[in-house]
């Protein structure tokens, strides 16, 4: 291939809403051109980039026995509805009706389609199990789309589903996929951690995600430093720390805390650590078809509440905060609001003056596993200006418990004991222990060995395959551009003549570049009559491998070798460039 006949139109200056490196150069560098907010042309060598990410996706499904179809990019609106994701998955899903009205969706995933596919086809256990997949066009209509090909609204994704007789069959298939997405992420040259994760909108009974590691990662990642614990900080948990600071002590009774709502004042009013505080979030969960309801989650002074889990806890879509005004209208009190009520005991000798009592404030409260037998609490009293002291949560022993704390760095690792930290990643593949979730609700079933009929037990699987292009970057580029891998590059060379007009060195370099193609290398010619250092900006910003550069050492029967990576430079014979740049890429 010459760069002369090529479509590649590098740019000098960076789009003025790119702020990442890898928006900035594959825009730069002539990979992919914007259309419209979140969509994206793929251009010759983003299209070649593309590619190889595919091959590699492809190769390495196919070697562990998964078969690849093509699904619509439309999907009735009907089987949404069936499975119950028409209205749980939000705004982001786009419905729209077709000339006769009926209703449709642009598949954001593939989870219903590919059940009634199977469903259709798959009627005994003899023919399970099955793990199908394909590579195609996504549409998920994002509210702030950004970050050039990160968070786009079109996107192309591979999206894998398994079929089952039992949860036995789906576990080992789920780790067969983990192993698979393991070697397609070592081979695309990427450092990335498998983690724990929420399985969101997708549901079933347990997901974990693949992060490159990189400092513009939108997602929090909880790692330890003792062994190879990683979760997603919404699936993030942690084991309770033994080094607990003292408990007051204080007779169960209710006391005057005029004005004192926050948790920050009450400690300082009662000089306690916020462990023995107990917090109270009221937020307002939203589910299916526009019901919501107000919901108290519950968990120490010294705690943050992680959403996604609290949302999970409940079953809810999303949370959002409620307004003093609604909790006023729901019989609250703000700022005051506790799971414990007293009540004055008849008075008796050796007795306590005061009894607790789960209070019944008329709406739902989850407490966070930490207060399961908690003692000597501070809680609201559900009246203005008073708070109760001395509280012991284990009257709370019927109440629901759930986690619902967000991991801080320096937590202790519930795995080994280690001591957690943060850091960042970009999610590029998802795999979720689905179960029955979607089978049952779209009757998707088999016949077992005993002619029973039975749903299918599903795993589901998800590689961003376009989101790799800028994954891969994120992680392999310095102030000049992009470094590409060789497994992923658009070229894995460059021969660049640096005077075209020269005879023999276009002579040379038309040679080098022949025997380079001869020996299985995928090789461009930089034949353009541009100026040597113009054709050495461009190699520095696309990011090929390596670049033999035929120039004034010619004379000498020399030729120069750079190696992106670090910029590195050797000189080589004529004769032996092409053999030298094949091993270098072994």
């Amino acid at each position: 291939m010459r760069f002369s006949k090529l479509l590649i139109p590098t740019l000098k200056e960076a789009p003025k809403d790119a702020v990442l490196p890898s928006h900035i150069y594959l825009v730069r560098g002539g990979f992919i051109f914007q259309v419209a907010s979140g969509i994206y042309d793929f251009l010759p060598l983003g299209k070649r980039v593309l590619d190889k990410v595919r091959a590699i996706v492809k190769e390495e499904l196919d070697a562990a026995g998964c078969q690849e179809v093509q699904l619509g990019f439309v999907t009735p609106a009907e089987l949404w509805k069936k499975s119950g994701r028409y209205e749980k998955y939000g705004a982001e899903l786009l419905r729209f009706e077709d000339r006769k009205g009926n209703e449709f969706v642009l598949g954001p995933t593939h989870e219903e389609m590919m059940v009634e596919l199977a469903g259709q086809f798959v009627n005994s256990y003899k023919q399970l199990p099955l793990n199908l997949y394909q590579i195609n066009l996504k549409f998920r209509d994002e509210a702030r789309p950004r970050f050039g090909l990160m968070r786009g609204r079109e996107f192309i994704m591979k999206d894998g589903y398994s079929f089952h007789a039992d949860r036995e069959d789906m576990v080992r298939e789920f780790e067969l996929m983990e192993t698979t997405y393991r070697k397609i992420f070592t081979r695309m040259g990427l450092d990335f951690r498998v983690v724990e994760a929420d399985s969101g909108a997708i549901g079933g009974e347990g997901s974990k995600e693949f992060m490159v590691l990189a400092d513009s990662g939108e997602d929090t990642i909880v790692v330890c430093d003792g062994c190879d614990y990683a979760a997603n900080i919404e699936a993030a948990r942690r084991s309770e720390s033994e080094d607990v600071p003292e408990a007051p002590e204080a007779d169960l009774t209710k006391f005057h805390t005029p004005g004192v709502t926050s948790i920050e004042e009450l400690a300082h009013f009662f000089h306690v650590d916020p462990y023995y505080l107990l917090k109270c979030v009221a937020k307002k969960a939203l589910y299916d078809e526009g019901r919501s309801e107000i919901v108290l989650f519950f968990l120490r002074g010294s705690d943050e509440l992680q959403e996604t889990k609290a949302a999970n806890s409940v079953g809810a879509n999303e949370l959002e905060d409620a307004t003093e005004e609604e909790l006023e209208a729901a019989g609250l009190v703000p700022g005051y609001m506790g799971p414990v009520s007293i009540m004055r005991n008849e008075p008796e000798e050796g007795k306590a003056p005061f009894s607790a009592l789960v209070a019944d404030l008329g709406v739902p409260m989850i407490f966070d596993n930490s207060l399961k037998g908690a003692k000597q609490m501070i809680c609201g009293a559900n009246e203005p200006d008073y708070h109760i002291v001395g509280a012991d949560l284990d009257i709370l022993n019927e109440e629901k418990f759930a986690d619902l704390v967000q991991v801080k760095e320096g937590d202790i690792c519930a795995k080994c004991g280690g001591r957690l930290s943060y850091t960042k990643g970009i999610e590029v593949g998802h795999i979720f222990q689905l179960g029955t979730r979607y089978s049952e609700p779209l009757g998707a079933s088999f016949l077992d060995r005993d002619g029973k009929s039975k749903p299918f037990v599903m795993g589901t699987y998800g590689i961003g395959v376009s989101r790799l292009l800028a994954a891969v970057i994120e992680q392999h580029h310095d102030d000049k551009g992009s470094i590409w891998p060789a497994s992923v590059a658009p070229f894995e060379a460059v021969v660049v003549v640096g005077n075209v007009k020269d005879e023999a060195q276009l002579s040379a370099g038309e040679k080098i570049y022949e025997a380079l193609k001869a020996k299985g290398v995928d090789v461009l010619l930089d034949d353009r009559p541009e100026r040597f250092g113009f054709k050495m900006k461009d190699f520095e910003l696309i990011g090929f491998p390596y670049a033999v550069v035929v120039g004034k050492r010619l004379s000498e029967g020399k030729v120069e070798i750079v190696a992106r990576a670090g910029l590195n430079r050797t000189e080589a014979d004529t004769e032996e460039a092409a053999e030298r740049v094949a091993k270098l890429l072994g």
